[in-house]
């Protein structure tokens, strides 16, 4: 420990600083996501599962369905823009709370989902076909499971490392977080997990552990190029739903 201290003092810089962007993503959870759209007669029956747990059956045209055990929300309005479009009103109470519009590709084998809601960025997620016919009355109808680095891509992932006073650092993206290189835990923001702690490696190298209830639920390793213009992230991780979550995102410095 102290040999460590020695090489890497508390005010040591973090390799990590500058604004960053997302130019290339390998993820893949364990089970994946995985939506089911189904076609019944007049109407359309959707099961998503993973992450997000929804099933429920809803007409065309702007009709309210119900969508039981659900948290977010608990009626859904559904609406065909075109054979290759469709949009999904998500209301709790009557109120409005999301709008999901989605796309098709041309050939039919992607679906790109994208959520607005008020007071939040786009959120857009990307779907491969991975069962059910590519023709019929519904041509989103089929088997489809996300492409988490293609999602990752889509959002446009950038993140923002600043220094802090006392050696410590204020990361900015998907989620927040200020905090030191001294062993200890620091609250996040926006994020499914709790803390962080930092760890400075080498000059080139931090690593990120974070908890959930005090448990260790996913662990990062930041790689910062010698000419400090790539930043390769490693990420192992388990979710609350107990899917296991494997990352490797490269950024390019700004």
């Amino acid at each position: 420990m102290l040999v460590l201290l020695a090489a890497f003092p508390s005010g040591a810089a973090d390799p990590r600083i500058g604004s960053w962007t997302l130019i290339s993503a390998q993820s893949s959870l364990n089970p994946p996501n995985r939506l089911s759209v189904t076609d019944v007669r007049d109407a359309v029956h959707v099961v998503m599962s993973g992450e997000t747990h929804l099933d429920f059956t809803a007409k065309a045209g702007g009709h309210g369905a119900p969508v039981p055990g659900n948290p977010g929300f608990n009626q859904v309005e559904l609406r065909r823009i075109d054979k290759r479009q469709a949009e999904v009103k998500e209301k709790k109470d009557g109120a409005l709370v999301a709008t999901v519009r989605e796309r098709l590709s041309k050939d039919g084998n992607e679906l790109t989902v994208t959520t607005a809601s008020p007071g939040h960025a786009d959120q857009i997620t990307v779907w491969n076909r991975t069962g059910g016919a590519k023709t019929g009355r519904d041509l989103l109808a089929g088997e489809w499971t996300q492409d988490l680095g293609k999602t990752r891509l889509r959002q446009g992932l950038a993140l923002r490392i600043e220094p802090e006073g006392g050696g410590g650092v204020r990361f900015l993206g998907e989620f927040s977080y200020t905090a030191r290189f001294d062993g200890k835990q620091y609250d996040l923001k926006n994020s499914r997990n709790d803390t962080v702690t930092l760890g400075l490696v080498d000059a080139h190298t931090v690593d990120s552990i974070y908890r959930r209830d005090n448990q260790v639920t996913q662990k990062d390793r930041w790689a910062v190029s010698a000419d400090g213009q790539q930043m390769t992230l490693s990420t192992t991780g388990t979710l609350e739903t107990g899917q296991q979550l494997t990352e490797r995102l490269v950024f390019k410095k700004q």
